[in-house]
């Protein structure tokens, strides 16, 4: 421009670059890779950091439209009004604990949980002054008495690692009856099979980390509820930090496209492998919901009527030290953390996932010291029996 000096090498650098228009349709979302946005004015920053306006501030927090667009499918998948993502799942959990919970208030949760929230319930609350009170999520009278005054009420769909199954219609109703928010851990069976806010829960929780991803290439969570909640754990958040990334945003978008087709196989396979399972010598038990030796499996084929997932635990004879065997025998399925992806993962809860419940806490949540939790990919049937059944000659 005439009169205008050219201006440096790195302001060029910096400022030249420019967005493209588009207009044609992708297939999927772009990655707003970005922690800031720009605006004209000092009125227009301070109208949308206060929320009084559309737009997007600062991405911890405050939004992102990566993020927005998750939280939108993930909230017409679940059947809610809203939703809000997380840099994990145990930062989606303590954000519903640190939002309903204060100092002096007492929370009702299932003594059949993941370890990680067992010891965040167990060990930091109470620090806090926040009481825990741990009961049966299958006993809805113990329920119902724990219930009085509570700041919430906290269960898992399908639990982990004995998938059992809640009756999220029976708990639902009774948690609404006294007046206590409701909170389920839906990670197990994914939105695909099961959408607990139709059983009137106030807030459904996921590790976008296992099904929704699908992969093991992501770490996130999520929490689906009505837009004046979410907006109650958006304060919460913007304050502790926590907030899912773009990128984990992207790849949890990718994975929803498939996770219909990814449960189906899973579900196909577990029950497969199970009912073999069941009927090996070598194994003393079978945890699955959609064998009819499951002590839910009406509750299971009530409220995960499209599959009962890829979740399943079993005791193999001998105990600890055969369990270790079987698992060091594998040679196609992996030892290790997490679940739901498309690997087949073995692990020995005792002595990994619930490390932190001590023996008692291990028995009341129906944990025997021998159990093998089971997530089942999607390798074919074949192969992960042939897998198994050479393993099982360790024992």
């Amino acid at each position: 421009m005439d009169g205008v000096p050219e201006r440096g090498f790195a302001t060029r650098a910096i400022h030249g670059q420019e967005l493209p228009a588009v207009e044609q349709d992708a297939p999927s979302v772009p990655i707003y890779q970005t922690a800031t946005f720009r605006f004209d004015s000092s009125e227009a920053f301070a109208e949308t950091i206060n929320f009084r306006r559309p737009g997007y501030t600062y991405t911890r927090g405050y939004g992102n439209p990566t993020l927005l667009a998750f939280e939108r499918v993930m909230a017409e998948l679940e059947g809610t009004e809203s939703a809000i993502s997380f840099a994990s799942g145990m930062a989606a959990i303590h954000t519903v604990v640190t939002t309903l919970a204060s100092s002096g208030d007492t929370v009702v949760a299932s003594s059949e949980l993941y370890g990680g929230t067992y010891s965040l319930f167990d060990s930091l609350l109470p620090r806090y002054g926040v009481d825990v009170r741990f009961v049966s999520p299958h006993d809805h009278d113990a329920v119902r008495a724990a219930l009085g005054g509570a700041a919430f009420l906290y269960v898992e769909t399908i639990a982990n690692p004995n998938v059992t199954v809640a009756d999220l219609e029976a708990l639902g109703s009774v948690a609404g009856e006294a007046g206590v928010p409701s909170v389920v851990d839906n990670t197990f069976a994914s939105p695909y099979l099961c959408n607990p806010a139709s059983y009137g829960f106030d807030y459904v929780l996921h590790s976008a980390t296992k099904y929704i991803g699908g992969h093991a290439d992501l770490i996130g969570g999520v929490v689906c509820t009505t837009e004046e909640r979410m907006a109650g754990l958006r304060a919460t958040v913007i304050e502790t930090g926590g907030t899912m990334a773009p990128l984990e945003a992207w790849l949890s978008m990718r994975g929803l496209m498939t996770l219909e087709i990814r449960m189906d196989r899973h579900s196909r396979t577990a029950l497969e492998l199970t009912s073999w399972l069941e009927g090996h010598p070598k194994v003393e038990r079978v945890h699955y919901p959609g064998l009819p030796s499951h002590p839910q499996h009406e509750v299971a084929r009530r409220e995960l009527a499209r599959g009962f997932g890829g979740m399943a635990a079993f005791e193999v004879v001998g105990g600890v030290d055969a369990g270790q065997r079987f698992c060091d025998a594998l040679e196609l399925a992996w030892v290790a953390a997490s679940l739901g992806g498309i690997q087949t993962l073995v692990c020995h809860p005792a002595s990994t996932t619930h490390r932190q419940l001590d023996p008692a806490a291990r028995k009341a949540a129906g944990i025997a010291d021998g159990l093998i939790r089971l997530s089942v990919g999607l390798e074919d049937l074949d192969d992960l029996r042939a897998d198994f059944e050479r393993a099982l000659e360790k024992v």
